[in-house]
């Protein structure tokens, strides 16, 4: 590969079309529904059949010829030869027959139908425990002969090493390089990450390792710039100062999360500037914060997550005494500060948001229950929650550069993903990324019994039966996985269990350490786990024969989600594979959820109605957890939508500077 080549490869980036609006997203919309149209299950259930078939063939060869049919492969591929796709489904037998050999896995037919799909740039909805990690690296194998970078995007730095190791003698054997790159790796480790044909990492990292490329190459971000600043100075290049080697594909896994849940978090790379007029101001700020009441001095809006400051406040009158700094003491500022400093008392909550280690706060993702070391909030937040609790104010930040994932994904030229719930967000899926949804079928039947949603007027009535459930359960020696939404919730959980003489594991973003060991270990007899929401993504959860024969495991999910694709993920640890298992999920009138989407007065209804136990109540109930998941979905969309305009904004203001994204 030419220099030339290879360096306008190492920054260049697929410009996806506009995401459209009005009448033509809805014509656009049907077309994404063509798209995902039976037959092309049919097609490509049918193409897998043809590549099982011919995997046969190849049961028979020496491993000396099967190296050389797959070299073959990889001459084709990467020359871009457009016979390729005639060889697709012979390279996929050999490369099937190639993962039996190194790792004793014959890929099921559901799994080729799956590296299909992906390869076909395809959404693929497979249920958990039906082997996505193999299916993904069929295609991936594929993408890597052809020479250009294969990212392959995993929940959390846990999954990428592993993944990358465990597969590394499948990938070996097929001719293709493998490596990771994890938040822990300094520059040199990561540039030897990215220049593996296939790359496994988190969005966070090939994010963050995007933005910062572009900080280091300034002005020389566009690949014509470099040229003519070359023939001037041919030291001028800075290809040494940069780690990432381009964008061409990436296979996502747990896409959904990422592209849907996920996409409205901007990455921002950004430095400290160290400010102790800001941080004093916090303080004050954050300490007449604590004066006012809610009702008398502001209102709480739940479900916008907004605080509004009620007119006959005079703010001026409230801060005369106080020792804000005089930079902040305009109305305006003062105004902004109180805010902010009621955003962080009402709204982020020790053990919910936030944990704090080492006198730090470290944010809690609320989609995973995983801890972000590196990561905090902006417009002076974080600040104001270390002010809330007397932690030393670290210094602000100052943006350098910022990109939201949903914006950074379309950058992909081979964009595809996996995931067990996509299908309640196909339309919007297909709408931002191009990506349509194929569910592929489970290779052996599901026998997960889902339990009837039991409903409670108030949360203590509702973890007593909690207990008691688990407890009945724990009984029959079945093992019971707990799914909560916070660190504060598990820990009380796992406190009335020890209560009532109860041992259980807990997973939570304090509880982290050995997280897959634990997760593995929950099928096993009168196992008691509690997690929050999806810790331990990846691991399989084995059932021993005996437990099985008794019911397999039993998931509870304690409080609802504002998705229920959460809940749906969160049901599917059980009964993996065919194995017996059930779920049940409990639900409070005064969860979170329900507070924050259903209107009070029809809620204030639904609670009387289950305080009676009335006969319509579980009907009422029902309608109401309905309502609070679709206000919620609604926000959700709205939110995003809000980003893909700032994006279009952002796109348009560096129209004319030396930024290509």
């Amino acid at each position: 590969m030419s220099t030339i080549t290879s360096d306008y490869r190492h920054t260049s980036i697929y410009h996806s079309p506009e995401i459209l609006t009005g009448l033509n997203a809805a014509v656009y919309k049907c077309a994404g529904r063509f798209r995902r149209k039976t037959t092309v299950l049919t097609m490509l259930s049918k193409h897998a059949s043809m590549i099982t078939k011919e995997t046969s063939l190849y049961k028979d060869c020496s491993d000396r010829s099967l190296r050389e049919k797959l070299n073959d492969f990889k001459i084709v591929f990467r020359r871009r030869d457009p016979n390729c796709k005639d060889c697709l489904f012979s390279a996929l037998s050999a490369i099937a027959e190639s993962a039996y050999r190194t790792l004793g896995m014959r890929p099921f037919h559901v799994q080729l139908t799956g590296a299909l799909a992906l390869y076909n740039n395809y959404i693929a909805e497979m249920a958990t425990g039906e082997g996505k990690t193999l299916t993904a690296s069929l295609t991936a194998i594929l993408h890597g002969w052809s020479g250009f970078p294969c990212h392959i995007i995993t929940a959390n730095d846990y999954l990428a090493e592993r993944d990358a190791e465990k597969l590394n003698p499948l990938y070996t054997y097929c001719g293709v390089s493998v490596g990771s790159v994890t938040s822990a790796m300094e520059r040199p480790l990561r540039r030897s990450g990215y220049k593996q044909d296939i790359t496994y990492s988190t969005a966070k990292e090939v994010t963050a390792d995007f933005l910062r490329d572009r900080i280091a190459l300034g002005d020389l971000q566009k690949f014509e710039h470099r040229i003519i600043r070359n023939l001037l100075d041919s030291s001028a290049t800075k290809r040494e100062s940069i780690v990432t080697r381009g964008l061409h594909t990436a296979i996502i896994d747990e896409a959904d999360s990422l592209l849907i849940d996920e996409a409205v978090t901007p990455l921002i790379i950004s430095q400290q500037q160290p400010n102790e007029v800001f941080s004093n101001a916090c303080k004050t700020a954050s300490i007449l914060a604590a004066t006012l009441e809610p009702g008398k001095h502001y209102i709480i809006n739940k479900q916008y997550r907004e605080i509004e400051i009620l007119p006959e406040v005079d703010l001026g009158e409230v801060c005369k005494s106080s020792a804000i700094p005089h930079q902040f003491s305009g109305r305006g500022f003062q105004r902004e500060l109180i805010l902010q400093a009621l955003t962080a008392r009402e709204f982020y909550h020790k053990d919910k948001q936030y944990i704090i280690q080492d006198d730090k706060i470290v944010i809690v993702d609320e989609f995973t229950g995983r801890t972000m070391a590196q990561r905090s909030w902006s417009e002076g937040l974080h600040q104001m929650v270390e002010a809330k609790e007397n932690l030393p104010i670290t210094p602000p930040n100052e943006t350098l550069a910022r990109l939201s994932f949903q914006r950074y994904f379309r950058f992909y030229r081979n964009l595809s993903g996996m995931t067990g719930t996509a299908f309640e967000a196909a339309d919007e899926l297909w709408h931002v990324y191009s990506l349509p949804v194929v569910q592929i079928p489970s290779n052996k039947p599901c026998k997960r019994i889902m339990l009837e949603r039991k409903f409670y007027p108030d949360q203590t009535t509702k973890w007593n039966d909690i207990v008691n459930e688990i407890i009945e359960i724990h009984t029959t020696g079945r093992p019971v996985l707990i799914g909560t939404r916070s660190v504060q919730s598990s820990e009380m959980l796992a406190g009335k269990l020890s209560q009532k003489g109860y041992d259980c594991k807990v997973i939570n973003a304090v509880r982290h350490r050995d997280e897959a060991a634990i997760v593995s270990r929950a099928g096993e007899r009168g196992a008691i786990t509690v997690a929050t929401n999806m810790a331990g993504r990846g691991t399989d959860i084995l059932i021993p024969r005996d437990i099985e024969k008794k019911g397999g495991l039993h998931v509870i999910a304690t409080e609802l989600n504002e998705s229920y694709r959460i809940d749906r993920q969160l049901f599917g640890r059980a009964a993996r594979q065919g194995d017996n298992g059930s779920a049940r999920s409990f639900v409070s009138m005064d969860d979170e959820v329900l507070k924050q989407y259903v209107f009070p007065f029809f809620l204030q209804t639904v609670t009387k109605a289950i305080t009676a136990n009335a006969p319509f109540s579980k009907l009422m109930a029902n309608k109401a957890v309905k309502q609070a998941q679709n206000n919620a979905r609604e926000r959700a969309y709205k939110s995003r939508r809000s980003v893909q305009k700032m994006d279009t904004w952002l796109k348009d203001s560096l129209t004319f500077s030396h930024s290509e994204y």
